[in-house]
C-alpha cells in the first residue's frame, strides 16, 4: 500500500488507432498543444536518442504552470517514461509513464501512470494535486483518442495559416506593442475590451472583447508564453463557438535593415457550430473560409498597427 502523503495512480483509454501511431504522437511533443487541452506550449531544452529534457507550461485546474521535465523514450516497446526535474507549487514531486498496447492492428490501450507527492508533504496541498492530475488525465486521454482518431482519418476540420509583415523598425519595439496587450483596446480598433494578467513574469492570462464584421463582440481568454524579444507562444482556453482548438504564435525575425513579423494559427474547426453560426446549408469549407478570414483580419491588423508602432519609434 503507498503512504498516504505518497499517490500512485492510472489512468487509461482505449483508442482506435494504431498503437506505433498513438506512441508517435505522444513521442513527438511539438503534437501536444493541440491534442491535450491542458499543453500551452513545449520547448526542448536538451535531447538525444532517447533522453531528453522539456520545459512544459500547462494548465491545473485552471491555473497556468511551468516544470521542466526529463523523459525516457522506448519505441520498441511503446513507452515512454516522464519525470519533473523542476516541479511547480504545490507539487514536490512528479514522475510517470506512458503504456501503449496494441489490442488489433488498428486499435490499442493507452495507459498514464502517474506518483507523486505534494510540497511539506501537505494533505490540502496532496488533495489539490490529485484533483489536477485526475481532470487532465482524464482530459488528456480523451483528447488523445478524438485527435490521434482524427489524425488517422479526416483532417479537413484542421487549418494552419499565418500572415507576416515587414516592419522597418526594432524588434523589440513590435514586440513591445504584442507583449503589452493591455493597451491594445486604446490601440486595436477591434479590440473592445482586454484585460491582460502575467503574475509569474513571461507567463500571461489575456482575455478581451473582440469586435466582428457586423458590429458584435465575442470573449476570448488565452494564456501566452512570451520569449523576448523573438516569440509569443499562445492557446486559447476560451473560444468562439466555431472553434474547438485555437492555437499560435507571434514570430519576429530580424534582418540588418528590418523585422519580419509573422502572426500564425492552427484551428479545428466545430462542426456542431456550423449551421448555428454560418447558416442552413453551410459546410466545412465555408466554416474553413469564415475562420481564415476572421482570424487573419485581425492579425494583419494588429501587425499593420505594430508597424506604425515600432516605425514612429526609429
Amino acid at each position: 500500500m503507498p503512504q498516504l502523503d505518497h499517490r500512485e495512480v492510472e489512468h487509461e483509454i482505449t483508442v482506435q488507432a494504431p498503437a506505433e501511431a498513438v506512441y508517435r504522437l505522444i513521442a513527438e511533443v511539438e503534437n501536444w498543444p493541440t491534442i491535450f487541452p491542458p499543453t500551452i506550449h513545449v520547448d526542448h531544452l536538451a535531447r538525444g536518442d532517447r533522453d531528453e529534457r522539456i520545459r512544459i507550461w500547462a494548465t491545473a485546474n485552471g491555473e497556468a504552470k511551468s516544470w521542466v521535465s526529463r523523459r525516457r523514450l522506448e519505441p520498441e516497446g511503446l513507452r515512454i517514461d516522464f519525470r519533473q526535474e523542476v516541479s511547480a507549487p504545490p507539487v514536490g514531486q512528479m514522475g510517470g509513464t506512458w503504456l501503449i498496447e496494441p489490442l488489433t492492428n488498428d486499435s490499442s490501450r493507452v495507459r498514464l501512470l502517474h506518483d507523486y507527492r505534494a510540497v511539506d508533504d501537505d494533505p490540502a496541498k496532496l488533495a489539490w494535486i490529485d484533483d489536477a492530475v485526475d481532470r487532465n488525465s482524464r482530459s488528456e486521454l480523451a483528447a488523445l483518442r478524438r485527435n490521434v482518431e482524427l489524425a488517422t482519418g479526416s483532417t479537413e476540420l484542421t487549418l494552419s495559416f499565418a500572415d507576416t509583415v515587414r516592419v522597418a523598425g526594432a524588434a523589440k519595439d513590435v514586440y513591445e506593442f504584442i507583449a503589452e496587450a493591455q493597451h491594445w483596446g486604446e490601440r486595436l480598433p477591434h479590440v473592445a475590451r482586454v484585460d491582460l494578467r502575467e503574475d509569474t513574469r513571461g507567463l500571461q492570462r489575456l482575455e478581451m472583447d473582440t469586435r466582428t464584421k457586423d458590429g458584435s463582440t465575442h470573449t476570448t481568454a488565452s494564456f501566452r508564453v512570451c520569449f523576448p524579444h523573438r516569440r509569443i507562444v499562445y492557446k486559447q482556453v476560451t473560444l468562439p463557438a466555431l472553434m474547438s482548438l485555437h492555437t499560435g504564435y507571434w514570430q519576429l525575425t530580424e534582418t540588418t535593415d528590418h523585422v519580419e513579423v509573422t502572426s500564425q494559427h492552427t484551428v479545428v474547426v466545430n462542426p456542431e457550430s456550423i449551421t448555428s453560426i454560418l447558416g442552413a446549408g453551410a459546410g466545412i469549407a465555408d466554416a474553413r473560409e469564415f475562420v481564415r478570414s476572421a482570424l487573419s483580419g485581425n492579425s494583419l491588423a494588429t501587425l499593420n498597427h505594430a508597424k506604425e508602432y515600432a516605425e514612429s519609434r526609429r
